[in-house]
């Protein structure tokens, strides 16, 4: 039986996946920062490129990981969801957009893989804005 790093310490599955998918957040997190951070020191802040180089690295990662995760036994459900759900939601929320609407696209659902880029940007940008509005009206800036 494999040994994982909070073997022996009584801890409940469900509470070591959480344990996992949280140390793999930070890493992800810290991990969006310095690749972010480099990006535009190489590219320059004119154009959102660190964010754009996470979000398609993210987007590469999410669909091997989820390929591989599923379709075989080479990536174990626990590492899978760490690797996932931590590290990568910490890294890019944009890779399971990305990874969703491609599984459409897969499926034959065109539609729907429309209808979810649509809502995502009809609804996102729009919400974006609210959050962005609601936040200076608190300060006193005005909207």
């Amino acid at each position: 039986m494999k040994r994982t790093l909070f073997d022996g310490l009584g801890i409940a599955p469900n509470v070591r996946e959480l344990l996992y998918i949280g140390l793999a957040g930070a890493l992800g997190s810290v991990g969006r920062y310095a690749v972010s951070g480099w990006a535009y020191r190489v590219a320059g802040e004119h154009f959102p490129y660190g964010t754009l180089v996470v979000n398609v690295i993210g987007c590469f990662l999410l669909g091997f990981l989820m390929r591989l995760g599923i379709e075989s036994e080479a990536v174990p459900r626990e590492l899978r969801v760490a690797a996932t759900v931590g590290f990568l939601g910490a890294f890019t929320t944009f890779s399971t957009f990305g990874y969703e609407t491609m599984r459409y696209i897969e499926d034959g659902l065109l539609g729907t893989a429309a209808a979810n880029v649509g809502a995502q940007l009809l609804l996102g940008l729009p919400a974006c804005w609210g959050g962005m509005a609601l936040a200076r009206a608190w300060m006193g800036a005005g909207v």
